[in-house]
């Protein structure tokens, strides 16, 4: 099904809105499905992954409560002196909030369970939508890619996502009422679009948790092909048992078993999404 979960940002002049043309520069994407456990942050942690081994520079915002990017990264929540929470409500600079993590050009914007108070919190704050927008606006120019891994649930948090972020990436998860969520995701990218940030779209689908043994997988893919067209990547995302292990170890696939199915996988959609790496002087 589709999950609540990743976004891209991409500088204004450098922004195309064409699916098939490369992004220059930094791009926001938020990974999202109004649901939850169809593997957004297996996606966002994965795929970034994936992408900052080809060379990009890469930073991860958890921007779920639960924090399952952070320790799926080997980040301790309960040890952070700051997270995205004090970036949200105190101001604290993105910069003090990143951590790097144990793969090169990767870096990471922790969450913890403070942030499950954030919902509330931002309620009566000033410019409550655009409290995240403006906090990646001090750091955007430092990375090639910028990923926002979103709460399964349509609050002032999926919000500020998507007013974040240029795309919206959907992982679809290949089993029965895998369009179930992705209706009303569409109408709430429409109504931020029309809102808040006119530069967001949907910008790519890809199909996960994909078994090959089963003709419902197969009739899913077919069935999200037919009516998305180009917004599907080629590259599916496979089930598999060791790409549920990694997290319980702290290590994207791509580390913890550098030649699965689940790794090789993930790096054919980091190529094919995200390129070649901007050249550096």
């Amino acid at each position: 099904m589709p999950d609540a979960g990743c976004c891209r940002v991409v500088p204004q002049s450098r922004w195309r809105p064409d699916r098939g043309a490369r992004l220059d520069g930094v791009r926001d994407q938020r990974r999202d499905n109004q649901k939850g456990g169809v593997g957004k942050t297996t996606t966002a942690v994965n795929f970034g992954a994936a992408a900052a081994e080809l060379g990009h520079r890469v930073l991860i915002i958890d921007l779920d409560p639960q924090g399952n990017a952070s320790t799926g990264l080997g980040i301790n929540p309960r040890t952070l002196e700051s997270s995205m929470y004090d970036v949200l409500l105190h101001d604290v600079p993105m910069d003090d909030a990143i951590e790097a993590v144990a793969v090169r050009n990767l870096f990471l914007a922790p969450a913890n369970l403070d942030l499950a108070g954030a919902e509330i919190e931002l309620v009566p704050a000033f410019s409550r939508e655009m409290r995240l927008k403006n906090a990646i606006s001090k750091v955007r120019d430092d990375y090639d890619i910028i990923l926002i891994d979103c709460p399964p649930s349509l609050g002032l948090l999926t919000v500020n996502a998507l007013a974040a972020a240029n795309e919206v990436l959907v992982p679809i998860q290949c089993e029965y009422y895998a369009l179930e969520g992705l209706g009303q995701l569409l109408r709430n990218v429409d109504l931020v679009q029309r809102n808040l940030n006119a530069e967001l779209h949907l910008s790519h689908i890809v199909l996960v948790m994909f078994d090959a043994r089963t003709n419902l997988a197969s009739q899913v893919a077919t069935e999200v092909r037919e009516h998305f067209g180009d917004l599907v990547c080629q590259t599916v995302i496979p089930r598999t048992v060791r790409l549920s292990e990694a997290p319980s170890f702290g290590q994207p696939i791509t580390v913890f078993d550098t030649a699965s199915r689940g790794a090789l996988a993930y790096r054919d959609l980091a190529r094919e999404i995200a390129g070649d790496p901007p050249s550096r002087a």
